[in-house]
């Protein structure tokens, strides 16, 4: 007999927990919206400066390793579409497929995943820290509320960076793409470039950036309600870190499978 409850104990224990960090997860998400809204009504306001910090280490820090593992999906999608459009002979349509795959699919989720791995790990770890060292509830103790000072600012910044990221991971893939298929094509990169923006729709670039904001949400909320829960010293901390980055990922990929399915029926 226990050994058929002790299994069904674990599990009912691993979901009641799972339930109470999106709770978790949930309730910092809404602190952070009444602090950013109407924090300045009971004298906790967001501090824009801290916002623009947070922007500068979210996104503009993240430009380079964003755009050089863009150039690198561009180069291989182009390889990819040739070889496999080839053998139907339908080499020109590599342009709108290539197009539409980074547009709607791939600048966003490689973005989102860089900077889960950068930014997310960075608020587990920075709040786990802090949790540990005790300098949160130092917060709490001197009026400052520890939501609208560490959670609030980095959610607006990633709301903000994120979608810009978005935009400059799908141009530098597009690049990518035409400086590999321009050879096979026969064409110069401006046309390939050029034809490329004809092709494109405004709900292919929509789609990513729909994605990419639902991405923001979901690498901060998991990052910082992470580093909240840490426990048992530098350890914990580690442990929280790497938590961060497996939870943020997935979340990632399987909300990109849902908006894929519902947006593409």
């Amino acid at each position: 007999m226990d050994a058929i409850l002790r299994p069904l104990e674990r599990i009912g224990r691993r979901t009641v927990n799972a339930v109470a960090e999106i709770g978790y997860a949930a309730m910092l998400l809404l602190d952070s919206l009444r602090f950013t809204f109407w924090g300045w009504r009971s004298g906790q306001p967001v501090r824009i400066r801290m916002v623009f910090e947070q922007m500068r280490q979210v996104g503009v820090d993240a430009i380079p390793i964003v755009s050089l593992l863009s150039l690198t999906i561009g180069v291989m999608l182009g390889i990819q579409f040739i070889a496999a459009l080839s053998e139907f002979g339908a080499e020109s349509q590599v342009i709108i497929a290539s197009a539409k795959s980074i547009t709607r699919e791939f600048g966003a989720l490689i973005t989102g995943i860089v900077v889960a791995g950068r930014s997310g790990s960075a608020f587990a770890a920075r709040l786990g820290s802090m949790v540990v060292s005790q300098e949160v509830d130092a917060l709490a103790v001197i009026g400052i509320e520890p939501v609208r000072y560490l959670v609030a600012p980095a959610l607006i910044a990633m709301l903000i960076m994120l979608p810009v990221l978005t935009i400059i991971a799908d141009v530098v893939a597009l690049v990518g793409a035409g400086l590999y298929s321009m050879g096979p094509l026969d064409m110069t990169l401006g046309a390939y470039l050029n034809q490329t923006l004809h092709l494109l729709e405004p709900r292919d670039i929509w789609e990513g950036l729909s994605k990419s904001v639902v991405f923001a949400l979901l690498i901060t909320l998991i990052g910082t309600s992470t580093g909240f829960s840490v426990t048992g010293g530098a350890e914990g901390v580690g442990r929280a870190t790497t938590r961060s980055v497996v939870l943020s990922i997935s979340a990632l990929v399987i909300a990109d499978m849902l908006f894929s399915f519902f947006l593409n029926r």
